[in-house]
């Protein structure tokens, strides 16, 4: 079975034993997280949520809370300047323990 759930605004589409980086989270690693923004239940009888399926839960553990790696940006105008930086984007790694329809 799967499901997709919105999470902060972005929607992922997760089954039972995933890892789902995410944006970051005000939650402790080990803990679990329900969301309860289920959008789709795919399985035998899918459910389709107008806009999210009632009852429905999606339960996660938190695994780690992290940077990812870094990115590049760099600007340049002919003649003119040149700018380098970068960038790391914290997230949350959620690992999916079960879906609840």
């Amino acid at each position: 079975m799967y499901s997709v759930v919105e999470i902060q605004g972005h929607q992922y589409r997760v089954k039972e034993g995933d890892i789902v980086d995410v944006q970051k989270m005000d939650a402790e690693v080990g803990s679990t997280v329900e969301l309860d923004k289920v959008l789709f239940v795919g399985g035998e009888t899918p459910k389709v949520g107008t806009p999210v399926v009632d009852g429905a839960k999606v339960t996660a553990e938190v695994v780690r809370q992290a940077r990812s790696r870094k990115v590049i940006v760099f600007k340049r105008k002919a003649g003119l300047s040149r700018t380098k930086n970068g960038h790391r984007q914290h997230y949350t790694a959620l690992k999916i323990t079960g879906i609840k329809a």
